[in-house]
């Protein structure tokens, strides 16, 4: 859990810096998605989905992070475009941690029995 909060907190701090400056939406998502994602692989295979000192790093584990990674940033930025689009930007900013949260756990789950294994 904890791992997961910080990877939603740099999310979060570089969606709501990039938009607050001007940054298109989906692409401040984009940014802040890829900021966690960089954080999260490493964070991830070196402590949520070691075992006992061996790490779950490597080429294929990767590539299976990004495929994972890529579906649940276009479903991250569909959301948070339609809550700037529908609402409003600051209440995309309040609303993201959530979002971002709700796929964590689904996020979690394929991890763990597909991306890490």
């Amino acid at each position: 859990m904890f791992v997961g909060s910080c990877l939603i907190l740099i999310d979060w701090v570089v969606f709501v810096m990039l938009s607050s400056l001007g940054m298109a939406p989906w692409s401040a998502n984009l940014a802040g998605r890829a900021a966690g994602a960089i954080v999260g692989f490493w964070a991830n295979g070196k402590v949520t989905f070691a075992e006992s000192g061996y790490s779950r790093l490597g080429r294929r584990r990767f590539l299976r992070y990004i495929v994972l990674w890529s579906m649940m940033t276009i479903l991250s930025t569909l959301f948070v475009t339609d809550l700037v689009d529908y609402i409003s930007l600051e209440f995309a900013w309040l609303a993201k941690p959530l979002v971002e949260a709700s796929l964590a756990i689904t996020s979690f789950f394929i991890s763990r029995h597909w991306v890490y294994r």
